[in-house]
């Protein structure tokens, strides 16, 4: 067999880089390769168009398989994952209602969130009365000076249901750095009480009761990079700081859960989750642990908030259902899927459903938990993986050599450096380099969405009322937020401003153009009236007139503005907004004819929407 596929190839002249690069730059025609298709991801690292096999030659990650140190290629050596559904818990007998019939429903991890003054031994029972603690992964949340107290609770109920305790396994999400990243308190002496709920931790054996929640950091707006390198210090931190307490590094490692978000970058989620495997195998293993199994990073994804929006919130649905896939195909222990209508309501029954489905349908129609990390090999994936633990370690040695996580989460800079990239990615949002589909390209012309708004239980106290913030705190605002916000007021303000679309000249280009203004002022919740042409300027201004538009936007082509837009701004004689569909090379002489507004791919919409509120009244 190998002769004849040496033979096979043989008959074909091989094709170098270089004779693709000479290809491809003849293709484009003079426009620069780097610039034309190299991608420039913002992660500190760009992407080429394509990679081969010399591109992954000598790189680590391809020396491992899966179940072995540095478990690049996962921790296991399959990949079934747990399907994990979240249950706020108000009334601890419905809860457990609940529990039980999403257990019969494809459910194999429940979350629950527990207020801290709602930790006690009797509602804890209830809530987990007909449920097997050695069946079923069982993961709980609540207020941080409550967690030791309810390991100590979990281990008495579990004990006076008959269970082995070696068996029972799950969580308690004890995460000290909640206070300065989620609250904007500092939380300096951490070390004690964490210290404390490990201990605690050590009546359920296989309970994680340690938590780095990195979600927080992907749910701000960080890039993928700053949410693996921030991850890293934030485990080391509790390596380094409980280790010198006088745990051994297996008990720390092996009482660390990371949860981590999950973005719409498909493949560069893949990277991440093998990148963070990798390079957490290594910073653990520089502590000498007893066994390489204390290693193993155990990891729960959770699908992104960032990116959810509340027009058009189906949409949700797409991308939970890929950033699902990225974690399965990765090898993640769980995930949670978010209902695609939690941006603006307590999820319904049918959107709770429907997230459960999008795992089952992962499993059970497409098998993904049948092959361990089919993405290995992969030229692309595994040059990502390689990229991404470089940035990502490189941003692990700058917060080790600043101090640690806890000294720059407890000074701000952490939320700071996030913070400013979630501001960028707004920016990007704001000019549609980053879209962020039905809310800023691609609207429902015709949605209204304030009365399905409505408001959310607030979750736990998360570590005390004591004191105001002192420190800056992560900024959570989702990327579609201002959007929608200038969406929203359009629709609460009782008006409706008409945007009519004066199409004339070149077929193509007026289409073209048309539809790209309709979609850039709907953005905003105007009304669009779009028109197939007219044949003259006046016919068109009258129509518009006529019409009641409060905007006009001239739709023609580069050549025919010189003439058609003076023609059109003169006859308008300022009835309504006047505007031009494009960047003609005429701009300036229109300009000069009194002409101001021009629309193209280079305006910053959100910006630009907000002046046209401002100028018809909407606030």
């Amino acid at each position: 067999m190998a002769e004849q596929k040496e033979k096979l190839f043989s008959e074909f002249a091989p094709v170098s880089t270089e004779d693709w690069v000479a290809k491809i730059t003849a293709d484009l025609k003079g426009v620069p390769f780097e610039k034309k298709l190299v991608w420039k991801t913002g992660e500190g690292f760009n992407v080429n168009p394509f990679y081969r096999l010399e591109d992954i030659e000598g790189l680590k990650t391809t020396e491992s398989l899966p179940g072995e140190f540095p478990y690049v290629r996962g921790t296991k050596k399959d990949n079934d994952w747990k399907v994990r559904q979240n249950i706020e818990v108000c009334c601890f007998k419905a809860a457990n209602e609940k529990a039980l019939d999403i257990l019969n429903k494809g459910v194999t991890a429940l979350g629950f969130v527990i207020k801290g003054d709602d930790v006690n031994k009797e509602n804890i029972a209830t809530l987990l009365e007909g449920i097997c603690p050695q069946a079923v992964e069982l993961n709980f949340n609540t207020c941080l000076c409550k967690a030791e107290a309810l390991i100590g609770i979990l281990a008495e109920v579990f004990q006076s249901k008959g269970a082995d305790l070696e068996k029972c396994y799950g969580s308690v999400n004890y995460d000290p750095f909640k206070k300065p990243l989620i609250k904007g308190k500092e939380n300096q002496n951490w070390v004690e009480s964490a210290a404390a709920v490990l201990k605690a931790g050590a009546a359920l054996p296989k309970y994680r009761v340690l938590a780095v929640n990195a979600f927080n950091l992907n749910n701000a707006g960080a890039f993928i990079t700053q949410e693996l390198g921030y991850a890293l210090a934030w485990g080391n931190e509790l390596l380094a700081k409980l280790t010198e307490a006088g745990f051994t590094v297996d008990e720390v490692a092996k009482n660390i859960k990371f949860n981590f978000g999950i973005s719409s970058n498909y493949f560069m989620e893949i990277a991440k989750f093998r990148a963070a495997r990798w390079l957490w195998a290594e910073i653990v293993k520089a502590y000498a642990p007893a066994c390489d199994c204390a290693c193993k990073m155990h990891v729960h994804a959770q699908t992104s908030e960032w990116n959810m929006t509340i027009f058009d919130a189906h949409v949700n649905l797409l991308r939970s259902q890929t950033e699902a896939m990225s974690a399965a195909i990765a090898g993640v222990d769980s995930i949670t899927v978010r209902p695609f209508d939690k941006t603006y309501q307590t999820p319904d029954d049918f959107s709770e459903r429907i997230a459960r489905n999008q795992q089952l349908l992962l499993k059970e129609e497409s098998h993904f938990d049948k092959v361990v990390d089919p993405s290995a090999g992969s030229y692309y994936v595994e040059v990502l993986t390689n990229s991404l633990a470089d940035v990502a370690w490189k941003l692990f040695l700058d917060v080790e050599e600043k101090g640690g996580f806890a000294a720059l989460a407890n000074a701000g800079e952490i939320q700071k450096a996030v913070n400013a990239s979630n501001e960028a990615r707004h920016k990007n949002v704001a000019t549609r380099r980053e879209i962020l589909l039905g809310s800023n390209q691609y609207p429902n012309f015709t949605e209204v969405a304030a009365e399905k708004i409505k408001e959310t239980a607030s979750g736990c106290c998360g570590g005390g009322h004591c004191g105001e913030a002192t420190i800056t705190a992560l900024d959570f605002s989702r990327g579609a937020s201002e959007f929608e916000a200038l969406r929203l007021a359009t629709e609460k303000s009782g008006k409706t401003p008409k945007v009519f679309m004066l199409t004339i000249g070149n077929l193509a280009m007026r289409l073209a153009r048309s539809q790209f203004s309709a979609n850039f002022f709907a953005c905003a919740g105007y009304k669009i009236i779009d028109n197939l042409g007219f044949e003259t300027v006046e016919a068109g201004v009258e129509a518009a007139v006529k019409a009641g538009a409060e905007v006009v936007v001239l739709c023609s082509s580069d050549d025919e503005y010189a003439t058609f837009a003076p023609e059109a701004f003169k006859a308008l004689a300022g009835r309504a907004e006047f505007v031009v569909a494009g960047a003609p090379a005429c701009m300036e002489d229109l300009k000069a004819a009194g002409i101001e507004q021009f629309i193209n791919v280079k305006s910053n919409v959100l910006e630009t929407l907000k002046a046209f509120n401002a100028k018809l009244g909407i606030n």
